[in-house]
């Protein structure tokens, strides 16, 4: 796969170097290796590791390329969180926080950030108790693990103060959409995934909430 996977890797993610591509590898035989005896991930989707997973994360980082203080929610197998992680590693002083509650899969976060040495941090806590541990994130990320108008309110104190989301959706965003109307109105981008046909990734900023008819 090695040159059509880093081609791949930089058409999702923008330029990424060698050397990330190859600890990218290296983390999804990993990956494979801690799902036997952790449920990191869907069965179904472990026969494309690379293209339902790492490069759909990846992606994210073309989205806010300039980003440097990001907060990943509910991180579990380490997407998109981990993937962004390792991209990361090439932008000067930025930094992503993974926020999972499970111990296991924290478990899992914490060695794959320590054996690659990237600019990540896990914090094994509730959504609601990491507020104050991530003052001013840059971008919210989130990748199946809620419906829209959940993950608008657990992020809210965030976004509310200036924070962009960048949330992984499949074909029934746009009822998912409506539904967050009635709470909040924000101001929202749509950008087509580069790895699933039916899937977007929303860009929600300037959440408020909505006024009352």
């Amino acid at each position: 796969m090695s040159a059509d996977g880093w081609a791949d890797l930089q058409k999702a993610a923008g330029p990424v170097s060698r050397e990330t591509f190859e600890r990218l590898q290296a983390f999804e035989q990993l990956f494979l290796k801690w799902n036997r005896s952790i449920n990191l991930a869907a069965p179904s989707t472990l026969d494309d590791v690379w293209r339902r997973h790492i490069l759909d994360s990846a992606q994210l980082a073309r989205i806010a390329p300039t980003a440097t203080r990001w907060v990943d929610l509910g991180s579990g197998g380490g997407f998109p969180g981990l993937v962004l992680g390792f991209l990361l590693k090439e932008r000067p002083g930025a930094s992503i926080d993974l926020v999972e509650s499970n111990r296991k899969k924290a478990s899992f976060l914490q060695s794959v950030v320590g054996q690659f040495d990237l600019p990540a941090r896990v914090l094994a806590k509730r959504i609601d108790d990491s507020y104050p541990l991530v003052p001013a994130p840059e971008i919210v990320t989130a990748r199946a693990l809620a419906a829209l108008p959940d993950l608008l309110d657990l992020a809210a104190p965030w976004l509310t103060k200036g924070a962009r989301a960048l949330f992984h959706k499949g074909r029934d965003y746009r009822a998912e959409v409506e539904e967050s109307t009635h709470r909040w109105a924000f101001d929202l981008v749509e950008h087509s995934s580069m790895t699933d046909p039916h899937g977007v990734i929303l860009q929600i900023s300037d959440l408020r909430p909505a006024k009352q008819q």
